[in-house]
């Protein structure tokens, strides 16, 4: 028997990106924003650069979000100090609170995809998962960054 885990976390994502998307629709966040919103409470003054490594998206699509969540006042943007064309990204009192039930339903979403296994079962699945999100990001940065993986 082969094992596909690749699809197994792809079919879990999709799920829990399909329940958070309808969840947070009526908070006006549209598909993904949620998760910027997070990271950008997660990290209070972090530049959108940055966001969007984190998220492996692009420029581009790291750009239309955030400008969605400065149009909807759930975020702000501070010039830098030192650059001027570097703005610095924080969650306002609206997006804080938005934020503050994001977290909760992450929460709650976490319980219950875990459920029926134990303290070590999570843990050692939370540190396998951190390989495989290291792998997964250092193969997309080089993709993205124009490198090509030796598959065939």
């Amino acid at each position: 028997m082969k094992e596909d885990i690749l699809r197994q976390i792809g079919t879990i994502a999709r799920a829990l990106d399909s329940i958070a998307n309808i969840e947070f629709k009526e908070m006006q966040l549209n598909r993904g924003q949620y998760l910027y919103l997070a990271r950008i409470k997660e990290n209070p003054g972090i530049i959108s650069d940055h966001l969007a490594g984190m998220l492996n998206v692009d420029r581009t699509t790291a750009a239309r979000s955030i400008k969605k969540l400065e149009q909807n006042q759930l975020i702000r943007k501070e010039n830098d100090q030192q650059n001027k064309k570097i703005k610095h990204l924080f969650v306002t009192e609206l997006g804080d609170k938005l934020a503050a039930r994001i977290e909760k339903e992450n929460a709650y979403s976490n319980e219950i995809v875990l459920t029926g296994l134990d303290q070590k079962q999570r843990t050692e699945l939370a540190a396998l998962l951190q390989i495989v999100e290291k792998n997964a990001s250092e193969n997309w940065h080089l993709v993205k960054n124009g490198g090509k993986r030796k598959y065939l």
